[in-house]
Parts: C-alpha cells; sequence; structure tokens
C-alpha cells in the first residue's frame, strides 16, 4: 500500500512551503500520497485538499473567535478522517493556533506529528512550548536560533533554514528589477510595503502616504513603488491616497512584484513581518513599522521577550534597521528615519555585508533538510525515529 500522509498548511506561505516539502519527499518516495487542508501549489504537486487552505485565513483575535465554530467543525472532521485512515504521519505547516490542536490528539493516537515552522515562542507566548512539547514528535524549525530553546524543552527539533534564502540570489540584479519595473537606472527609488492584509493597509496606508508626501518634499525626483497582494488591499489603499489628497504624489501601486519593487528600491519602508526577511535577503536598508489596536498592542509588548519586532534585528541580534511601531510611526519619524540611509551610502554598503552573512546562514536547502528529517517517521526500514 502507498504510504499516506495527512498535512495541513494555512495561507498563500503555508501552501507554498507545503509544496516544496511534498516535491522533495516525492523525489525519495514517488508513490506517497497526501491529503488534509492545502493550497493551489500543493493541489499542483497532487495533494488531494478536502479543504482549501484559505479557510484557516484569520486575521486577528475578533475575526478568530467569529470563526471559531466553522473552523472547529472542519478540525474535528479531519481528525475523525485521521483517526479512521491511520497515514504515517500527520505534517501540519504553520497555522500553530490550528495544527498544535490536532497534533496532539494525532500524537496521543499513536501516530507521529510533526510541525514545520515554529511559533514565535521566542518573540512572545513562551510557555506555550509545554503544550508543543506535548503535542510534536518532531519541530522543523526555519531559524538557528530557535533551536537551543527546544533542545532546553525536550522537544526533537531541526534546523532545516529559510526557504526563501534558498530562492533569492546571493546578489540581487537590481539593473534587472528596474529594467522589468521600466525605471531609470539613476532614479531615486523608495518602495513602501504596507503589508498584505486588508487589517495591516488600514492600519498603516496613511501613515505612509504622509512620509511619501514629505519625502517628496525633499526629494522631487523620487518614484514611490506600492506592491499590493490583492484588489482588496489595493482599494484600500487607492481610498487612503484620495483621502489624504495625495493623488498628485509619485505612487506607482503594483499588482504583487514586491521582490522587484524592493530589489529595484534604494531603501524600503516595510510592515514588520516577513517581508523586513525579504527585504533582509534582498540586501535592501530599510526601515521596519507597525500598527495594531492598542489594547492588543499592550498586551503583545507586556509579553514579549526581546527588544526588537523585525526579524532582521532578531536574527543578527543587534539594532540593525530602525523600528518605529505604534505611537513611533509618525510620518515625520519614518520620513527622517529613511532619509538616514538615502544620506549614508557607507552604512547602507556595510548593512548589504551583514545581510549576505545572514543570508548564507539561512541557506540550507530547506526543502530537502526537512523531508530528510521526516522520512524515519514514515519508513521504518529507513531508521527508527529518533
Amino acid at each position: 500500500m502507498a504510504i499516506r500522509i495527512a498535512m495541513v498548511a494555512g495561507e498563500a506561505s503555508g501552501d507554498l512551503l507545503a509544496s516544496h516539502l511534498i516535491r522533495a519527499i516525492r523525489q525519495h518516495l514517488p508513490d506517497v500520497e497526501f491529503y488534509g487542508i492545502g493550497g493551489p501549489k500543493m493541489q499542483a504537486e497532487g495533494f488531494d485538499a478536502r479543504w482549501p487552505s484559505e479557510l484557516l485565513a484569520v486575521h486577528g483575535y475578533v475575526d478568530a473567535l467569529k470563526r471559531y465554530r466553522e473552523l472547529s467543525a472542519i478540525r474535528n472532521k479531519l481528525l475523525a478522517e485521521i483517526r479512521r485512515s491511520r497515514p504515517a504521519a500527520f505534517i501540519g505547516v504553520d497555522a500553530p493556533d490550528f495544527n498544535l490542536w490536532l497534533e496532539g490528539r494525532v500524537k496521543a493516537a499513536g501516530m507521529p506529528s510533526i510541525h514545520f515552522v515554529s511559533p514565535s515562542i521566542w518573540a512572545w507566548r513562551g510557555g506555550r512550548i509545554k503544550g508543543i512539547a506535548r503535542s510534536v514528535s518532531r519541530m522543523l524549525c526555519l531559524f538557528p536560533f530557535e533551536m537551543p530553546l527546544y533542545d532546553k524543552a525536550g522537544v526533537p527539533a531541526t534546523y532545516v533554514g529559510h526557504p526563501l534564502a534558498d530562492v533569492f540570489p546571493l546578489k540581487p540584479d537590481r539593473a534587472a528589477a528596474r529594467e522589468r519595473l521600466n525605471l531609470a537606472p539613476n532614479v531615486k527609488v523608495i518602495a513602501l510595503l504596507p503589508g498584505s492584509r486588508q487589517s495591516e493597509v488600514r492600519n498603516l496606508a496613511d501613515t505612509f502616504i504622509g512620509t511619501a508626501a514629505l519625502l517628496a518634499q525633499r526629494h522631487p525626483e523620487a518614484i514611490f513603488l506600492v506592491p499590493l497582494a490583492t484588489r482588496e488591499t489595493r482599494s484600500l489603499f487607492e481610498e487612503a491616497l484620495y483621502r489624504n489628497a495625495a493623488t498628485e504624489l509619485p505612487i506607482r501601486m503594483l499588482f504583487g512584484h514586491a521582490v522587484d519593487a524592493m530589489t529595484a528600491a534604494d531603501v524600503v519602508l516595510v510592515a514588520s513581518g516577513t517581508a523586513s526577511l525579504e527585504a533582509a535577503l534582498l540586501k535592501r536598508p530599510m526601515v521596519i513599522s507597525y500598527r495594531i489596536g492598542k489594547w492588543q498592542y499592550r498586551l503583545m509588548k507586556r509579553m514579549a521577550y526581546l527588544p526588537w519586532v523585525g526579524l532582521p534585528n532578531i536574527l543578527c541580534n543587534e539594532s540593525l534597521v530602525p523600528e518605529l511601531l505604534q505611537d513611533d510611526a509618525s510620518p515625520e519619524k519614518l520620513a527622517d528615519a529613511l532619509d538616514g540611509w538615502l544620506l549614508d551610502p557607507a552604512g547602507c554598503k556595510a548593512l548589504e555585508e551583514r545581510f549576505t552573512e545572514l543570508h548564507l546562514s539561512l541557506r540550507q536547502n530547506t526543502a530537502e533538510k526537512a523531508a530528510a528529517a521526516i522520512l524515519p517517521y514514515l519508513v521504518p526500514a529507513m531508521g527508527t525515529a529518533p
């Protein structure tokens, strides 16, 4: 009989990670079958999606509470199917609030449960590691500093690197990116990335537009690129432009093309999150910003363990790039911080060297390394699972 693996991947990023993992496992086990919750990239690799991964795209606590019954019902149905069909393993890709519950019950039923992408226990909610220890047979970590946390808690873990580090070139071709975007080689380009979620764009659009207005006064020749992921986020940003009477600013909105926009830019203003890591791997000077609800921010700040929220600073363990959050995220402060990079070529060069070191440390052939950590759980003949 073919080996079967149950998987759950949440949102587009999880769909991409899982699709690479499926392909890597199939290189060793061509007849393996995958089923569960997944997206179009996983389906292109032959995944049997009983539910689409977009169902797990919840935005904040309020949305999660509203959809609790729906998501709980789906999770219970999938658990019942897993208990009935007894797959060789369950692999949860990101989506920790959904997957860790499943993983705990799968493990208790005598099947291996593997979690790919560690929850941010290093940033906040560190108490979750006790639940993780009960739930997972192995944790696959994207960042090297996560390993000591799991070693200390006695959780089997493997550092697999970050997939973006495998995909992005060590030396991005800025000239080619500018050519693709029809930008002159010598024009000053500033990329604004207010986030991929509607809530992020709502919270940051006005501030980012105000920042662009100040920079346009200081640098009349500058062009501002704003890559937006969906029609909804584009509409929200357009509304903010009209609301701020800023339609005359030299702003070019793009459908996607975030990597090209950052590669082509002289400096990047980015919402905290994976995009800040992308900017680092593209060797771009940046300023990190974020705004969330006042009470949510107070709660997260009280539970935080690190002095930074941006992945570039966390990974390098120092304040390499400015972070301006909440009330500090004013157009004036953001414009000054961005100008700091534009006026400091030597600082930009030193930052590029640090980001190259970071890139090399994260480049681990992630999918293959993750597959190698999973294979012993799938095929007893290949060895006993650690």
